[in-house]
């Protein structure tokens, strides 16, 4: 049986333990051996080599060099890093290593929450978006700044709302992309607002895609 690790917290509005359980729920129906864990002290304790797969979900806040590390050490290693939204693309915002390995960063969200978009699969041939056809999300739309080494596989345009990037002109962000560091698959999906959005079946699918591709 495969073992995965779920760490959450950090800030509290996009409900880090609702969704986490939502997440386990997904993991533990593909048959993996899941923990949860509310501390940050968790990745500083034992072998994080020994888990297939870990999903991050800490909005914001700081973390140590040394529960940094042994995470980044382990992705390299051969564990799979999974994760949405803010809880992976949001999180340690000084930490540019934790950044580099993720591939991006959240800077915006124009227009705040309740935005309705469109989410547009571009790569259908992939694993982590077999069976999901373009779907329309009303959430909080996520401006990333991305690593050019990630493969796209869903992306959402700008702008909809109103704001002084606009001027720019048209542009795609990815909302879905994967990429390797090290030895290690990373899967990231910007949906995932509040645990309502985590439930909706094209997330639900995404992340399950996602948990399944990443793992080691």
């Amino acid at each position: 049986m495969k073992k995965a690790l779920i760490f959450y917290g950090g800030w509290e509005g996009h409900e880090p333990e609702q969704v986490a359980h939502i997440l386990k729920d997904i993991l533990s129906e593909e048959n993996f051996e899941v923990r949860l864990t509310d501390t940050l002290q968790t990745l500083e304790e034992g072998n994080l080599n020994e888990y297939d797969l870990i999903v991050p979900n800490w909005t914001q806040g700081t973390i140590k060099k040394e529960q940094l590390q042994p995470l980044i050490e382990a992705v390299a290693n051969g564990t799979g890093l999974a994760g949405l939204h803010g809880g992976m693309g949001d999180s340690f915002r000084w930490e540019t290593d934790y950044q580099f390995m993720v591939g991006g960063q959240w800077v915006a969200h124009p227009g705040n929450d309740g935005i309705s978009y469109q989410v547009n699969i571009i790569d259908r041939d992939c694993p982590v978006t077999q069976g999901i056809k373009d779907f329309t999300v009303i959430s909080e739309q996520y401006y990333m700044h991305v690593d050019p080494a990630v493969k796209v596989h869903a992306t959402t345009k700008f702008p909809i709302a109103e704001g002084p990037y606009k001027v720019n002109g048209e542009v795609e962000v990815p909302v879905v992309w994967t990429k390797m560091w090290g030895k290690g698959k990373v899967y990231y999906c910007s949906l995932g607002h509040v645990a309502e959005i985590v439930r909706m079946p094209e997330v639900i699918q995404l992340m399950r895609n996602g948990f399944l591709w990443a793992s080691r």
